[in-house]
């Protein structure tokens, strides 16, 4: 279960750059160069297919019990960030 662990801090990772990019919207503090980019990048388009990945090998392995060494905290973190993320990319859509 080491790649689910390792894909699960990825996800982690690209949810923390989909916060970033999220409230860069609102507070422009970030500067236009190529870091700003990489955040958006991995916020927008790589944490969304990362999170549908990572929660359907949860969803997959959990009635088979076999997510030792994944901490807890992550995948619930994790499964929030990818209801956050549904939700806003549905609203963002319709609301346009």
């Amino acid at each position: 279960m080491r790649l689910v662990r390792f894909l699960s801090r990825v996800a982690f990772i690209c949810n923390i750059c989909f916060l970033v990019a999220s409230f860069s919207q609102w507070f422009p503090a970030l500067p236009d160069n190529e870091l700003t980019s990489d955040i958006v990048i991995l916020g927008y388009l790589v944490a969304i297919v990362i999170n549908l990945v990572v929660n359907l090998i949860v969803l997959l392995l959990l009635p088979f019990g076999k997510l030792r060494g994944v901490p807890v905290w992550l995948l619930i973190v994790n499964g929030i960030f990818f209801i956050a993320q549904i939700l806003l990319f549905y609203l963002n859509h319709h609301l346009h």
